[in-house]
């Protein structure tokens, strides 16, 4: 019983590195080219505030989150950025293509989401940014872009991310 139990803790060991290259490959493939300009563009979040993410990452590392109201995977992977947000996390969001500012509004109020959303609604941002998979998380430190990150990302994730970052 011993020794199944010890082979089948080597072969979940060498199952969970080989995800991990598998999801490093997948980043690297789908990861954006982002313009010189990305971190200066200042941006205008729902509730009227201008935020510019070089700004914003100065004194603590940045979370950038690209995500949509109609992607599946983003409904995992929200809940976790608004907890962060509400925790005090330096996190913030661009929500792309998912209905003008009144209709986001109510879908955020519905999910008792209270993060600092930037509404691309025509998805003009994401284009100019390269975006083309949902969810992506930017962690930039001192304006610079530290890790980029697509799919799914566990709270836990993002948040190592972000230590990384400031590390």
């Amino acid at each position: 019983m011993r020794a199944k139990l010890k082979r089948w803790l080597c072969e979940g060991v060498v199952l969970l590195f080989i995800a991990a290259a598998a999801m490093l490959v997948m980043d690297q493939f789908r990861k954006p080219t982002l313009p010189a300009a990305f971190s200066d563009t200042p941006l205008q979040t729902l509730d009227g505030k201008t935020v510019n993410l070089a700004e914003m990452s100065q004194d603590r590392p940045l979370l950038a989150y690209v995500w949509a109201t109609w992607c599946g995977v983003c409904r995992y992977t929200t809940p976790s950025v608004a907890t962060m947000a509400e925790q005090g996390d330096n996190v913030v969001t661009v929500a792309l293509r998912s209905g003008d500012d009144a209709t986001l509004s109510r879908w955020l109020e519905k999910k008792k989401y209270a993060m600092p959303v930037v509404n691309d609604e025509q998805g003009q941002l994401s284009r100019a940014w390269q975006i083309q998979v949902t969810p992506t998380l930017v962690v930039m430190s001192k304006g610079e872009v530290k890790s980029i990150t697509t799919g799914f990302t566990s709270g836990w994730g993002m948040k190592l991310r972000l230590w990384w970052a400031g590390i």
